[in-house]
């Protein structure tokens, strides 16, 4: 398996979606060895080089290139795909039977292995340039990433989707053969978000907590709008942001220009137990998408307990809609959104509810044993 992030490096969904669905393969019998990056940065943990993860084998390569432009991702990436395939040495006489890669990141790496081992490739993509920017790919590094993209489901056996939407967002932007790409969504392991201690309800507090990777297409800038017009109409009402990411400033500048700098916090990188403290006393989780394709921070949003608004766009639509796990409102519009935070936050009872039924959802539907099994499926495909 090959994912440009995996914890303790965590950026966006990705991490958590290798890691969850690595463990559940190795726990129902099947030899894992993920490569990924070794990232150096304040706050993140260095990690080994080569180590034994709850049954499953990680191997680092050094992402360290100072010799390359920093604002050359590809360039970047394609080098550190490069030290990858070099971590291949290691394995001795171990081969896969399949090699899976997550996102285009991993495109070079997987594209080469595939040869290397004389094994399929299955390629999950987790989010396309084309969505990102609206339905169009401008000139320059996102063309270049687009292309990319191209390459590595033309290079895939099988493709994998997290959600109906990126199955038709795949399926039309790389004119891909509809049996070729195959519906697994991400999944949660709720106990890493169980609450510890006392009830939960009682200690909830006037709190909206949001986090991860800080671009514009998260849709944090429509969450500030909304708990400044949540000022007046919810006493003691408070926000946590926290994440790191490219569009920081804006959003902070935002957060001035509203006049919400004593409501709103811009808390930077959270290390996992951080977060889930804060989640514990959440009155509610917003996830405030203008594009999303699945939204794993809904799952883990539920799986806290805390009760869940999501942007009615993508994955999230498709998690929400029609359960009563979570309320939806219009993307891109805080006074929508204001009311739903409103009406979460001033009524216990649909918080519970809410709760509740998001608790059974994610049993019946999102365990990463349930999703390995779904993907092993896609392997067998693959390999037939």
């Amino acid at each position: 398996m090959l994912s440009w992030e995996y914890p303790p490096f965590v950026v966006g969904g990705i991490a958590a979606h290798a890691a969850g669905l690595a463990q559940a393969l190795g726990r129902s019998g099947h030899e894992v060895v993920v490569f990924t990056l070794n990232r150096h940065e304040p706050g993140v943990e260095v990690a080994p080089d080569d180590e034994i993860v709850n049954g499953v084998r990680v191997v680092r390569a050094s992402a360290e290139l100072p010799w390359l432009p920093d604002g050359d991702l590809v360039a970047r990436m394609a080098s550190a795909n490069h030290h990858i395939v070099a971590l291949t040495a290691s394995l001795g006489d171990w081969r896969p039977d399949v090699v899976h890669a997550h996102d285009w990141l991993m495109a070079w790496a997987g594209s080469t292995l595939k040869s290397v081992f004389g094994v399929p490739l299955v390629a999950t993509i987790h989010a396309t340039e084309r969505g990102r920017h609206g339905g169009h790919v401008p000139p320059g590094m996102p063309a270049a990433i687009n292309a990319v993209e191209w390459w590595l489901t033309y290079q895939a056996r099988e493709v994998i989707a997290c959600s109906r939407f990126m199955v038709h967002e795949v399926v039309d932007g790389f004119e891909l053969p509809n049996e070729k790409v195959h519906l697994v969504p991400n999944g949660v392991d709720t106990s890493n978000w169980q609450h510890l201690g006392a009830d939960r309800v009682s200690i909830r507090e006037p709190l909206v907590v949001a986090w991860g990777r800080v671009q514009y297409e998260k849709g944090f800038q429509v969450l500030v709008r909304a708990i400044a017009a949540l000022r007046h109409r919810v006493p003691g009402i408070r926000c946590v942001i926290a994440g790191r990411g490219t569009y920081l400033a804006e959003l902070q500048t935002q957060i001035d220009v509203e006049g919400v700098g004593d409501l709103v916090d811009l808390a930077g990188f959270v290390t996992d137990d951080d977060l889930r403290a804060v989640l514990q006393r959440a009155g509610c989780v917003v996830i405030p998408s203008l594009y999303e394709p699945f939204g794993i921070v809904a799952l883990e949003g539920m799986a806290a307990g805390a009760p869940t608004i999501v942007a009615r766009t993508g994955g999230l639509a498709e998690i929400v809609e029609g359960t009563g796990a979570g309320l939806l409102f219009e993307p891109g519009n805080p006074i929508d959104l204001a009311n739903r935070i409103a009406e979460v936050l001033s009524n216990a009872h649909v918080a519970a509810s809410m709760s509740s039924t998001a608790a059974a959802l994610l049993e019946a539907k999102y365990t990463w044993d349930a999703i390995a099994t779904s993907t092993v499926k896609v392997y067998e495909v693959a390999r037939s």
